[in-house]
Order: structure tokens, then C-alpha cells, then sequence
């Protein structure tokens, strides 16, 4: 009985295994979209004095209880309180103080981290209408400047504990 030879199947499937492989790409972008800051030219961190009645701060405990100044807060009062916070005080000497334990939760963190872009962003948008007639996404690059100017992202994060 003849048989069929077979040895070349063997070396086309693992061909063909390794284009797909090597071919197929697979999108796994998640996370914050941060800008990092620039590298310091010098090797000191230079330490500011910020007055107290500048600073909000906002803590996440093991439990992802997030607090705003000591009180228990949704991610949507948050966003309203750094709203009002950024008003009140002086906008280029603001300061937003964030610290978390290790124990917490990715998605807690992240949408604290939500809350206080979307703050930034109804604050930006506010101002682009008023001054520009448009929203900030229809900015041109030097009115995005001036506004991100008026309302700069002062963010100090503590290391965890």
C-alpha cells in the first residue's frame, strides 16, 4: 500500500506559523498619556516652598477609598472639587499633592488620574470659549500654549507607602 509523503507538510505548517507570527501585530497600548518632564541639566532637584493653603490633597487607601482633604470622595466630586480648588487659588502657584498605597488598585488609581485631566480639561475648554470662541481641541498651537499657560498641571506625586 503506498503511503504519502508527508515531511514537507511539517516544514510549510511551521512556515506558515512563524509569517503569522511575525506578521500579526497586536495592540496592547493602555495607560495614562503623560508627557514626562525633561531631563534636569543639573543633578540637584531644586526644592519649592509652597504655601499650604496652595495644596489639595488627595489620597487612595488600600480599600480605593479616594479623599480629597480628608473626605471620602467619587471620582466625579473630585473632578468638581480641583475645578473649584484651581479657581479659588492662585492658578500658577497651585499645586495638586496625590499619594497612594501600593495596595491600591489600578483602576482606582486610574480614574483618580481620569478626574484630574478631565478637571484640567472642562477648566481649558472654559477658558478656550470665552477667550477664543472655540473649544481647546480647535485651538490653534499658540492659543493651546497661552491656555495651558493660564492653567498649568502642578501635580506632586509621593512615592507609595
Amino acid at each position: 500500500m503506498p503511503a504519502l509523503n508527508t515531511t514537507a507538510t511539517a516544514d510549510i505548517s511551521f512556515m506558515l506559523l512563524v509569517f503569522f507570527l511575525v506578521t500579526t501585530s497586536i495592540d496592547s497600548d493602555k495607560g495614562l498619556n503623560r508627557m514626562l518632564p525633561a531631563i534636569p541639566q543639573e543633578e540637584t532637584q531644586k526644592n519649592m516652598d509652597v504655601d499650604k493653603r496652595n495644596v489639595l490633597t488627595i489620597t487612595i487607601d488600600e480599600q480605593d477609598s479616594l479623599r480629597c482633604e480628608g473626605q471620602v470622595v467619587t471620582s466625579a466630586e473630585l473632578q468638581e472639587r480641583i475645578e473649584e480648588f484651581v479657581e479659588q487659588v492662585d492658578r500658577e502657584k497651585h499645586v495638586l499633592s496625590i499619594q497612594a498605597r501600593r495596595n491600591t488598585s489600578y483602576n482606582a488609581y486610574f480614574a483618580m488620574q481620569n478626574a484630574i485631566v478631565a478637571a484640567y480639561n472642562s477648566l481649558r475648554n472654559k477658558y478656550a470659549k470665552q477667550h477664543f470662541g472655540v473649544s481647546f481641541d480647535q485651538c490653534t498651537a499658540e492659543q493651546r500654549e497661552e491656555v495651558a499657560a493660564y492653567y498649568p498641571q502642578r501635580i506632586s506625586e509621593e512615592e507609595p507607602e
